[in-house]
């Protein structure tokens, strides 16, 4: 009887967990908008990947309770790897 209403119990926690989010980064563009929309703007924060430049980026985010960021995922933002060096032989 323990046994069931444990598993019972890992099953509906495992059912009930929050969903994962997917990537919120668009990879395809340099800036993201971090837009913050506090308990008043419901929704919580999120995130517009959207842009080409930072000016471009500033412009869209004035007089709104959002900054700008350069997107980690970007492809230019990506660290480069490190060379590997091949002894002689």
């Amino acid at each position: 009887m323990r046994l069931s209403f444990g598993l019972i119990m890992t099953v509906g926690a495992l059912l009930t967990a929050a969903p994962s989010h997917a990537q919120t980064f668009d990879p395809r563009y340099p800036i993201c908008m971090h837009v913050y929309s506090g308990a008043n703007g419901g929704g919580g924060e999120w995130y517009d990947c959207s842009f080409t430049s930072l000016p471009q980026c500033q412009a869209t985010a004035s007089g709104r309770s959002a900054g700008c960021d350069l997107n980690p995922y970007y492809a230019t933002n990506m660290p480069q790897p490190r060379p590997r060096h091949r002894r002689g032989g």
